[in-house]
């Protein structure tokens, strides 16, 4: 079932921040991803979900223009993602290991700034102009108190805030954050959603949230796009999320229920992948 279910209504489309057109990725001879086919319009929140293996880092990487298509058409921001030029400092990006020692000692306050190096340029100084944009950043992660102190020092989900400001210090148009919650624990894990839906409310940008969490990133995105090598299915979570696609992502007996604020996902035993 390869389902467009997208939840636009009426009027002219929206203009799209990412659009995959019969994108088709190999690794040497191994396809990634199959014909993906599907838009991204500018302001919404989606989620890309899926198993380990399914190919959600390497749809992020292509858009990114980091690995290029065998086949088909990508556009990012308008351009194709090797010509984006300047644009690509309207792209705030945090992948899912990050390039960073945390045992080395930096303050956080110099962690945020490295998110400018890219007009700063090596070798250069941080000049006050960028240390104060590197305040703002903090402030809109609500971590302004923590500049002084050494990232070290910080929890697991204050280092995620850290590098999600380090992203917005350029003021992205579009952020990518590639399974934010991967080091951390399930009940910070759905702190962090939650943070990270009320940063999409106050800030006019495009998020993409990449994540296998099915469950409790359901409840914040405006649009999910279900990957296993192919699309599934991708449009409002409500439609999306039945058991077909939930099987065709991580085999038969996986299931969705609600208990409690936060559905869940279960797969039955021999549904693993």
């Amino acid at each position: 079932m390869n389902t467009d279910l997208s939840a636009n209504t009426g009027g002219t489309d929206p203009k799209n921040a990412i659009t995959f057109s019969n994108v088709t990725v190999h690794y040497d001879q191994l396809p990634a991803l199959e014909n993906i086919s599907f838009s991204i319009p500018e302001g919404s929140f989606w989620g890309i979900i899926g198993p380990n293996g399914s190919g959600k880092s390497t749809l992020v990487k292509t858009a990114l223009g980091l690995l290029t298509p065998s086949r088909g058409t990508v556009r990012t921001l308008g351009r194709e993602p090797a010509a984006l030029g300047s644009l690509r400092a309207s792209i705030g990006y945090v992948p899912q290991y990050a390039d960073l020692d945390f045992s080395f000692p930096l303050q956080v306050i110099d962690v945020v700034a490295m998110g400018l190096y890219g007009e700063i340029g090596l070798f250069h100084r941080v000049t006050r102009a960028h240390r104060k944009r590197a305040e703002e950043a903090l402030r809109r992660v609500n971590m302004e108190e923590f500049a002084d102190r050494q990232i070290s020092a910080l929890s697991g989900g204050q280092r995620q805030r850290v590098l999600i400001a380090r992203a917005l210090v350029i003021d992205p148009v579009l952020l990518i954050l590639d399974e934010p919650t991967a080091a951390l624990d399930p009940g910070s894990a759905e702190g962090l959603y939650g943070w990270i839906n009320d940063l999409h409310d106050r800030n006019d940008m495009t998020l993409i949230l990449v994540t296998h969490d099915v469950g409790v990133v359901s409840q914040y995105v405006d649009s999910i796009a279900c990957l296993n090598r192919t699309l599934v299915a991708h449009g409002r979570p409500k439609d999306v999320l039945s058991g077909e696609s939930l099987e065709q992502m991580y085999g038969c007996g996986a299931v969705l229920f609600g208990h409690g604020d936060v559905p869940h996902m279960v797969v039955k035993h021999g549904g693993d992948r």
